[in-house]
Formats: C-alpha cells, structure tokens, sequence
C-alpha cells in the first residue's frame, strides 16, 4: 500500500510539551502543520516530483557542495563559451545606493563578496561561538588536536606557498591555500556515512571552523585596505552599541538587524572587509538559552494540562523558541539561505576563468599556481598530521575515538579542499592586481581543491572501517554507555 507524505512522521516539539494531534489526511489544518510548506502534503504532480525531491535534496548534508560544484562548473562553462563577454558583463555591473549626498558605488561582484558573504561569515561567527561555549572547543583536552592541526594546517600551506613566491609579484597571496572549506569538506566525509567515526567527523568540522577562524584573522590583519579612522571609530561604537544590547538582553531581531547592518556599512567603509562586520556580529549572539530549559518544559507542561487559549498557544511558542540557544534557532534559519543562495552566487561570480590556451601554460609554469596547489595538496596533509602527532605524543591532546592515524591522513587531505574562501582570499589578495595572477591563483584554488578531494577520498575509502567495523563500534559503544 502506498504511504502518504503526511503519516510517514509526528511532529516533535523541542521542549516535549506541546499537544501533537494524530496524523491526519489534512495535516496542513493542523496548527503543529500550519507553518509547513503546503507542497509538502499536495498530491500535484508539480509539488510531488519536483517540490519534495528538492525538498529532500536540500536536507541531505553534502547538498551544499554539490550546489556548490555545480555553480563552479556553470561558471567555468560560462566563463569559456560563446557567451563569455556577458560573464564579465553581468558580474561587473554597477550598483550605486544614493542616500542624499552619501553614495555607495560596487559592482555586482563586489556587493556579492563584500555585502552577502556577510551572511555566510555570519553564520561562521556563530558556529564558532557555539563551539566555544557548549562544543569540542569547550573541552580543552578534546580541543587541542583539531586546534593543532588547524593551526599546522594554516602554517605549512602559507610557507610553502611563501617558497615559491617570497619578494616576487605574486608573494601577497600566501593566505589562499591556508583556507579549508567546511561545506565540501564535511561533504566528502558524509559520503562514507557510517564509515566515518562520528568522532572525526566533529574533529574535522572544529578545525574546519578554528581554520575559518585564522582566515578571519588574516583578512583582518593582512588584507585590509587603507584605513579611515572615523569611520573604524565609528565602527567601534556601533560594536559597543550592539555588545551592550547584548549584557542587557534585548532580543529584538529588527534592533539587531538595523545594528548590524550599521555596523557593516562602517566596517565597509573603515578599510577593513565587510566581512568582518558578520563575524563580529556572530560572536555578539548568546549559544546558551535565553530560558532555562527546565524551568520552561515545566511551564509548558504546566500551560498544556488543559486547552489551550489562543494565548497560552502563543505563550507555548515562545518557551519552545527562548528554550534553544539564539545561536542555534539563528544558524538553523540563515544557514540554508548562506548555503544555497550565498555561496552559489559567490562561485557563479568568482570561479569563472577563461582558460585558454596561453592562460593554461602560464599557470603550469607560474609559481602562484604550483604554490597554491602544493599548499592545499601537500601543505595540508603535512601541516594537520604533523601538528596533531605532536599533540598527541606530548599527550596535551589525543585522537578522535574510532580514528587510526591512516584515516587521520586522509582527513588531512580532505582538509585541502579550499575552494570558497580560498578564492575569496585570492580577490583580495590580488585586488587591483595584475589579471593574470588572479587567474592563476584561481586556476590552483580550482586544481589543488580538487586533487585534494580526490586523494583524500581515495585514503578514506582504504583506510575508514568497514560497514561491519562500524556496526561492531556501535554496539561496543552501546554497551560501555550501559555500563
């Protein structure tokens, strides 16, 4: 018998306390339902065979990179076909704001990475946080690997990349092979499901993150423009401004919205990247509950006993919302809008080289290029395991559980990948440059993250336990829980 979409699962609520109605042929009636998307229970065939395949799509959790992939490609495609001059004309499309005699003047391009990556490093910012507060960089013992090797993973990259081009016109761009991707390199590891330890996945994404981290600091630091003083001034107050909202609770998203979009105006402005102005404002936001969730599951249990008014309903809401973290309702809100609107767009604008013939030598040849991709490559694998050996043997740090040092190899490389901030590092690094380094440095983001995932890959597949080794692991993992 065929199932119907809507009696496949009950709804769940975060604190346990709100009445979930049985399943019914109408859910969308329903007020647990009443939110959901409606192409999710319509017979359609629109809404059946493309809404709720994408739908399902999108929740699986290498989609981001496969997104991802696919702009790349459309870029390159775009970048080398008949129609390659209206890449560059629909990237370098002007966009000026007039606010009275205030005017603010960017490319199309420009207001992708300096205005939407905000976004994305917004939610960056709070992936950190939550990490420092309740994650694996709250326990120092578990922290010191991932950090080591984040920190080796950044070091070795930049000093070989500095090899090949130190005091020559392409040395500025020694931060694009520190940079690791989080999406492709989780997504690589999610291919191998069960395979993977759920320990090392975790350790992947903390440096991933500590890694993203150290990108923050050396765009900051190294690859800021001249700086405007009153308008850093300015920038310092509207900080301030947003961290003592933040010391006296006030929650109100519009408040935090016209900050921080206050906020990235002066940041923009100052010299120093946009960017910066969303992790700033990730930081700012709370990883803990606004609610004690006890003393909340309580009321709300206390609220459900009998029927609800329309009220004690919305009152529900709010004790289900002030329960979670801030950061965590944030991250699940913007984070599909970051993966699949911002980063896409970021690849369609800036994956896009014209490879010819002569570009393609240059780059085989250009110490940009061969710097680049021996960083990501070699620099990457080098740097974490080495870093990591050393935590471990000093024994401030250990490996993840279930990991043996050949898997850690090719966690390594799949660190390599670097693709999205890589090539956001290399904008900047060769901004008003010379063309052709930018495309050369793009060239080796594009070759070493690829060969990275490939080599990576291939380690993983030989060295991950098997399917019965991962079972095995789980239940041994069961029984000492039970013990």
């Amino acid at each position: 018998m065929r199932r119907e979409v809507w009696s496949a699962s009950p709804a769940v609520d975060p604190i346990g306390a709100l009445p979930v109605p049985a399943a019914s042929k109408e859910p969308w009636k329903s007020p647990v339902w009443r939110n959901r998307p409606a192409f999710l229970y319509s017979r359609k065939p629109l809404a059946r065979y493309v809404g709720r395949p994408a739908a399902e799509f999108l929740k699986i959790e290498p989609a981001a990179g496969v997104v991802l992939v696919a702009c790349a490609v459309v870029a390159l495609l775009w970048a080398n076909s008949p129609w390659a001059a209206s890449y560059q004309a629909v990237w370098g499309l002007d966009i000026t704001i007039h606010v009275g005699s205030f005017e603010l003047h960017h490319s199309l391009k420009d207001w992708i990475n300096d205005g939407l990556m905000a976004i994305f490093f917004f939610v960056v910012g709070m992936e950190i946080k939550s990490e420092i507060v309740s994650g694996e960089l709250r326990r120092v013992r578990n922290a010191v690997a991932p950090v080591a090797g984040a920190i080796g993973g950044m070091a070795v990259p930049a000093l070989i990349y500095a090899a090949f081009n130190a005091g020559g016109e392409g040395s500025g761009g020694w931060g694009v092979p520190m940079a690791t991707d989080i999406a492709f390199a989780v997504g690589v590891l999610a291919l191998f499901g069960s395979r993977i330890p759920s320990a090392a996945k975790v350790f992947l994404l903390t440096l991933a993150i500590v890694d993203d981290l150290g990108a923050i600091a050396v765009i900051a630091i190294f690859y800021t423009d001249d700086l405007s003083m009153p308008w850093l001034a300015a920038a310092g107050a509207i900080l301030a401004l947003a961290i003592a909202l933040r010391v006296l609770n006030v929650w109100s998203g519009p408040v935090y919205l016209v900050v921080g979009l206050a906020l990235w105006l002066a940041v923009l402005e100052s010299g120093i990247h946009a960017t910066i102005a969303g992790v700033a404002m990730g930081l700012i936001i709370s990883a803990k509950p606004l609610l004690d969730p006890d003393a909340a599951h309580a009321k709300a249990q206390e609220l459900a006993k009998e029927g609800l008014t329309v009220e004690e309903t919305e009152q529900l809401v709010r004790l289900t919302r002030d329960a979670q973290p801030p950061t965590h309702r944030l991250q699940h809100r913007h984070h599909p809008f970051s993966s699949f609107v911002v980063l896409p767009l970021f690849a369609l604008a800036n994956a896009g080289v014209a490879l010819s013939g002569d570009l393609m030598a240059a780059a085989a040849a250009s110490t940009v290029t061969i710097g680049i991709v021996l960083g990501l490559v070699a620099g990457k694998t080098l740097g974490i395991t080495a870093a990591v050996w050393i935590a471990v043997k000093t024994g401030a740090g250990r490996l993840p559980e279930g990991t043996r040092w050949p898997l850690m190899t090719g966690i390594a490389a799949v660190a390599g990948i670097g693709f999205t901030v890589a090539l956001f590092i290399t904008e900047l690094a060769f901004h008003g440059g010379a063309e052709p380094l930018t495309d050369e440095a793009k060239i080796g983001v594009l070759v070493g993250s690829l060969a990275a995932a490939l080599i990576g890959a291939a380690i993983i597949a030989a060295t991950a336990p098997g399917r019965e080794g991962a079972a095995a692991r789980r239940r041994d993992a069961a029984a000492g829980g039970g013990r």
